[in-house]
């Protein structure tokens, strides 16, 4: 991932330059393109989901913890069963890491 040098934001590849949506832009040289392995571009409408043990950007709420007692976790919904069943809220501790599910 580029990040935005003005506003600290994620920069998304759109027509050979990344772009922040405060109106930064950079290149695309080669470089880049070597270090990220651009493969496509995206436009600023559709949605991005990033997966891994980085989480630091997703929402927090309040939720006890079930294994240290820690009251905040991050959030976020996943669909995890057939389409016309309700998402899984998935929360991790913000304190132990330890994720855990919820079924509507």
């Amino acid at each position: 991932m580029e990040f935005c040098p003005k506003c600290g934001a994620v920069m998304f590849p759109s027509n050979r330059r990344f772009k922040c949506q405060c109106g930064y832009e950079m290149e695309i040289t080669d470089k880049l393109k070597d270090k990220y392995n651009v493969s496509e571009e995206v436009e600023s409408k559709d949605t991005v989901i990033f997966t891994g043990d980085d989480v630091g950007t997703l929402p927090t709420t309040r939720a006890e913890c079930p294994k240290c007692g820690n009251m905040e976790a991050f959030w976020w919904l996943q669909q995890t069963r057939r389409a016309d069943e309700s998402e899984t809220r998935f929360f991790r501790c913000t304190r132990c890491k330890y994720t855990w599910r919820e079924y509507d």
